[in-house]
């Protein structure tokens, strides 16, 4: 382990950490790339070697968070070193693109789990408690701060009421959104690390290509026993189907991307009308449901036509 290693991935964690405040608009997206130095130094030196890095690493990160006045810095400095390392370990077992994806996320979430009973355990609350607090803090915080910019109070009250209702909806689907925001970060870092790992000689998984992917043929039991699950008199199992069928549409929204993908390139599209479609995505929710639909029925319609099954007697 050299020093320009250190510097190098103290500095770049420093940097996606930081982007968050210091880079307006992208820089949120940018903070969710904190892995990537972890993963690209543990993949160049070696598993062993990247853990001692990291150690190195999150407690030099954690104690000009602590002098800074920052703590909460070191909790995602943990989290992501450590998602960093998975990742490293995943790609040595050369394990398909999904099972790489399924496991790093339910690593991040046990992890997130964890660290939130801790957080909550001094306050005698439990995760669930904990987060609805912290979101009612923000509202108010939001309610306070448009009122102290001259907003009406009529205006101010309507904007707490729908903040509340917001929270309301929000902690009836956190878990599947836990579960996607998770499986986002995971999906966006082993994404963004490629061409890092291209540039500098390193071996990346030889996972099949974005445009050729598929979601799981019996992935649509769980949609249709979700969807049954919606018409039953128990809250409980409804808002359970509910989380379940919003998981699954996020599955098959980058089952619908990764055909956007497919003929974008087969038709070989130019750059600035990819960037528009992109963008488009992104902007209108309507494509977001067609995208999820045809993923979900290109599990019957085969709109690639690259997965017909071979039948044999």
């Amino acid at each position: 382990m050299k020093t320009t290693d250190i510097l190098g991935c103290v500095g770049g964690a420093a940097f996606f950490l930081l982007a968050a405040a210091w880079i307006p608009f992208a820089g949120p997206l940018l903070s969710l790339l904190t892995p990537l130095p972890f993963l690209y130094y543990s993949t160049k030196l070696g598993f062993q070697q990247g853990v001692k890095l990291t150690i190195l690493v999150v407690l030099i990160i954690g104690l000009a968070a602590k002098l800074a006045g920052q703590t909460q810095i070191i909790i995602f400095s943990v989290e992501f070193s450590l998602l960093g390392l998975v990742l490293s370990w995943l790609f040595n077992r050369k394990l398909t693109i999904g099972r790489t994806i399924l496991l790093a996320t339910a690593f991040v979430l046990l992890l997130g789990l964890g660290v939130l009973f801790f957080l909550a355990l001094p306050k005698n609350i439990g995760p669930h408690d904990l987060m609805l607090g912290y979101l009612h803090d923000h509202l108010k915080a939001a309610v306070k701060a448009s009122e102290g910019m001259g907003m009406p109070q009529g205006t101010a009250v309507e904007l707490e009421e729908f903040g509340k209702a917001l929270i309301d909806a929000i902690s009836r689907i956190y878990p599947s959104l836990l579960v996607i925001g998770a499986g986002f970060v995971v999906w966006l870092n082993i994404i963004m690390v490629k061409p890092l790992f291209r540039m500098k000689n390193l071996e990346y998984p030889e996972f099949v290509p974005l445009d050729s992917w598929r979601s799981p043929d019996r992935l649509i039991w769980v949609v249709i026993v979700s969807g049954f699950a919606l018409f039953l008199p128990s809250t409980g199992v409804k808002l359970m189907a509910l989380n379940a069928l919003i998981v699954m549409m996020a599955v098959y929204f980058f089952h619908g991307l990764s055909i956007t993908l497919f003929f974008l390139r087969k038709y070989r599209v130019p750059s600035l009308v990819r960037i528009c479609v992109y963008l488009l995505i992104i902007i209108q929710q309507l494509f977001i449901l067609v995208l999820a639909l045809a993923g979900l029925f290109d599990q019957w319609a085969d709109f690639r036509r690259i997965h017909r099954r071979i039948v044999t007697d």
